[in-house]
């Protein structure tokens, strides 16, 4: 691939009409697979957030493909509050059927492609990071030299701390999950996870079946977050402890210090979020009512 794709196949468009590689030559186009629950993509979008705005009138577009994950992710009313909870105003298009991610031969969330003015593709990167050679690359095509723009992220957009994370991405459905959960999970062993109470473990989900069914994690790192969604429509009311009491100090932007949260829509939560020194913990998920839907775990 060395030319830009069309974006044929998609589902629709939001910020924009329907772009085209013809429509967009003597732009340079920077395209941008995510989709809405990815930590990765998260954190790398208030670089891709800034560069759009910064070189907007040198001629750049930031194009972004939503292609989903899981299930849930193809609502696209879930797309539109995603793209308004991170002030997103460049073009989106909705990929639901994967037909772009086929068409770039994609594989990767979240996924760079730089293509210049002419529309050949000349730089990919796959992942967070990287960003200063990724900004030079954008100018370098611009045609533009001038100081880099500066990014703080914050809350769930803030870079992970990987000096202090020992606990890896685990998935909790049975079709991606590589470690059954353990039956006690009062004694967890070290990066393991366990259930407690009612639970239906679907392809790509676990299901809470009864009140008061409970996840456990024992992770070491700064950030912990969970996948989760609710189908019910009615908000869910969960409680999280951090070594059997309330994350205090250590909540994450999701939760309060008392450890009380709400699912309302389909996201990541940020659970929890330790002040330095970051230890291993163990933290617990209890859903007030059945029909809670959690997918996997993340840290940072």
């Amino acid at each position: 691939m060395t030319s830009l794709p069309p974006f044929t196949g998609a589902a629709g468009w939001l910020n924009s009409q329907p772009l085209t590689p013809d429509a967009l030559r003597g732009r340079v186009v920077l395209v941008n697979f995510w989709t809405l629950t990815c930590v990765n993509w998260l954190r790398q979008e208030p670089w891709v957030r800034a560069w759009s705005r910064a070189y907007a009138d040198d001629g750049l577009v930031v194009i972004g493909v939503h292609t989903p994950e899981f299930g849930f992710e193809h609502d696209i009313d879930l797309i539109r509050r995603s793209l308004a909870d991170r002030e997103i105003d460049y073009p989106v298009a909705v990929d639901s059927d994967y037909a772009i991610w086929s068409a770039f031969d994609n594989h990767y969330w979240p996924a760079l492609y730089f293509a210049d003015r002419s529309g050949s593709i000349t730089d990919f990167h796959f992942g967070e990071g990287r960003y200063e050679k990724s900004e030079k690359t954008l100018q370098r095509l611009l045609g533009v030299s001038r100081p880099l723009v500066t990014v703080e992220g914050v809350g769930p957009e803030k870079g992970a701390d990987w000096d202090t994370v020992r606990t890896n991405e685990t998935y909790l459905g049975r079709g991606r999950g590589l470690d059954e959960p353990v039956e006690s999970p009062a004694y967890l062993p070290f990066n393991r996870w366990g259930l407690d109470g009612g639970w239906r473990i679907g392809r790509e989900e676990i299901e809470s079946t009864s009140p008061g069914s409970t996840i456990a994690f024992h992770f070491q790192a700064r950030d912990a977050n969970l996948v989760l969604s609710n189908p019910t429509g009615r908000p869910m009311k969960f409680q999280v402890l951090l070594d059997g009491v309330a994350p205090g100090a250590s909540h994450g932007t999701d939760i309060t210090a008392d450890g009380q949260g709400v699912l309302d829509y389909g996201r990541m939560y940020q659970l929890i979020r330790q002040p330095a020194p970051v230890t291993a913990r163990t933290v617990e998920i209890s859903f007030a009512v059945a029909g809670a839907r959690a997918y996997v775990f993340t840290f940072g």
